[in-house]
């Protein structure tokens, strides 16, 4: 029996519901319960506007409170931080799940640097006479030079962090603070026993199959940074149901929640998203999905960059319909280049009140419209 087929717009439709920006229902329970749905938030130092884990809260929730985004990360122990598509906020509940990389850091020895002899053992003998600390109360994270000249303690404590040994719940104006995991963590997530590898990339495979709604084989191990291998190797023993769909290459697969609602009707989201959002973070899939190219040009030379330093996709109406490179002056949001879809001048102009509302600017300043014939009804929409 061949796989159900699903259309390219079904397939979208079902991505959009399972990233909580279709449909009300995902709104429900905030931040926490976004982060539950989402499986995983990353973070990243660039802030323009917020942080990344911010903007993902804002794009889904519409203008909610930065302090209240922080606590539901950062406090009552309800999540951790780990590598899973790079540093990520995680549930709690998912610690156990990451036990086979841990086993995986640990077998290897080392992951960029050498872990100086020593250094570890009086790192933990700190953070259990003295509480939470971060490297610079640990003694200091770098040693002058570039991001990855890095002081012993830091390397140290980036290594027990690597293996479990210690584990960052909460940050400190952005800083990681370093704890002991059964500080930290919940006792039931520390009571319950590790899977073996098999069955954590089998649950992780779940989550990132409930958070992507229909993804392939590719998508789904990109979500943790799975191996193909291993990833293919579990799905069998997963929910997730073989699809086609239409215009794709490769065979997919679904969750059953998200065919179940597939002929549910929602309210699309009109908002402005984080390069690092789960919904764009993986080029090829937002290509594949929505037609739409899209790169971070941070790390562009500015005389090379298209579309600007931090570009963040436009989405309305379920379709990702431009891009916007902000700033901040004072209590202006500034656009210092947008383009925008002929049809959607509108949805730009709401998204930008609503992102100034939200980083409370008083005014919208838009400096570069592509195309420059659509910049008079962009004015008169941003009046209106």
């Amino acid at each position: 029996m061949s796989p159900p087929e699903l259309s390219a717009a079904e397939a979208r439709r079902a991505a959009l519901r399972a990233q909580g920006v279709l449909g009300a229902g995902s709104r429900r329970g905030g931040v926490p319960a976004m982060l539950e749905r989402l499986g995983a938030v990353q973070l990243d130092t660039i802030s323009v506007l917020a942080r990344s884990h911010e903007l993902v809260a804002y794009s889904r929730l519409g203008p909610v409170g930065r302090e209240a985004v922080e606590r539901a990360y950062w406090s009552g122990g309800r999540a951790f931080e780990y590598w899973a598509h790079a540093a990520c906020v995680l549930p709690a509940d998912q610690w156990p799940l990451f036990a086979f990389r841990r086993r995986q850091f640990r077998a290897r020895g080392q992951r960029w640097h050498q872990v100086p002899e020593g250094v570890g053992e009086k790192l933990l003998a700190r953070l259990r006479s003295e509480g939470p600390l971060t490297s610079t109360e640990l003694g200091g994270a770098k040693r002058g030079g570039p991001w990855w000249d890095w002081s012993e303690v830091k390397v140290a404590v980036e290594w027990l962090l690597d293996l479990g040994e210690v584990v960052c719940a909460t940050r400190r104006g952005f800083r990681r603070v370093y704890d002991l995991p059964e500080r930290a963590l919940p006792s039931p997530v520390l009571a319950a026993s590790e899977p073996d590898d098999r069955d954590c990339v089998r649950a992780l495979a779940e989550i990132s199959g409930r958070a992507l709604g229909v993804a392939t084989a590719g998508d789904l191990a990109d979500f943790h940074r799975l191996k193909r291998a291993e990833l293919l190797a579990a799905l069998a023993d997963t929910s997730l149901v073989e699809v086609r769909v239409a215009g794709w290459r490769e065979p997919a697969w679904a969750h059953p929640a998200a065919l179940a609602a597939l002929e549910t009707r929602g309210r699309h989201r009109t908002t402005l998203l984080s390069p690092f959002d789960s919904l764009v973070w993986d080029r090829r899939r937002t290509l594949r999905m929505f037609g739409f190219e899209h790169r971070l040009e941070a790390y562009v030379p500015a005389p090379k960059r298209v579309h600007g330093y931090f570009a963040m996709p436009l989405l309305a109406g379920g379709r990702l319909v431009g891009r916007v490179d902000p700033g901040r002056e004072g209590r202006t949001l500034v656009a210092k280049r947008a383009t925008v879809e002929p049809g959607a001048v509108g949805a730009l102009a709401g998204a930008l009140r609503e992102a100034a509302t939200w980083v409370e600017a008083d005014n919208v300043e838009v400096r570069e419209l592509r195309p420059p014939e659509l910049t008079p009804a962009l004015r008169a929409a941003l009046r209106d």
